[in-house]
Order: structure tokens, then C-alpha cells, then sequence
């Protein structure tokens, strides 16, 4: 994880599009995010439409886990509540 969100941290390099939409994800930002071929990405819009944003498939999956025991936690502990 990134010790601050100073633009220095933040850029990763400058991409061309080719003619088919294609872009290479410079290596410094390969390296760092662990992004590899044969990984999925998902790609976002950003919200002002201006940009978009690659996030690989695993860390939405781990998120999703990770709410979910969080949800778990939660309904459980309102439970207990109850009881009380």
C-alpha cells in the first residue's frame, strides 16, 4: 500500500491508444499493482467521465469477502444485542 497519495507516488507513466483501444500498462505500474498477464481487469469510468480506472478482479473479490464477514460480524453482534 502507498504511504501517501502524492503525485509522485501516484503517476505510473503515459500510455498511447492504439487503433484498436489497446493501451500497455507501463512496467513501473505492473510491478507495483502485481498485475501480470492472463490477469483480469475491470475496467471503471470515472465519474466526471473524463478517465478510466483498471482494478484486478481479486481485489474486488477480496473486498467482497471481506464485507461479507463484516456483515456476518455484525448481524451476530445484533443478535447477542437482543438476547441482552
Amino acid at each position: 500500500m502507498l504511504s501517501s497519495n502524492s503525485i509522485e507516488e501516484l503517476f505510473m507513466g503515459s500510455v498511447t491508444v492504439g487503433e484498436r483501444g489497446q493501451v500497455v500498462i507501463p512496467a513501473k505500474a505492473r510491478e507495483t499493482t502485481g498485475i501480470a498477464a492472463g490477469h483480469k481487469l475491470l475496467v471503471f469510468l470515472h465519474p466526471e467521465g473524463d478517465g478510466v480506472a483498471f482494478v484486478k478482479v481479486g481485489m474486488l473479490e477480496e473486498m467482497a469477502a471481506m464485507l461479507k464477514r463484516l456483515a456476518a460480524e455484525a448481524a451476530e453482534k445484533a443478535s447477542h444485542e437482543d438476547v441482552a
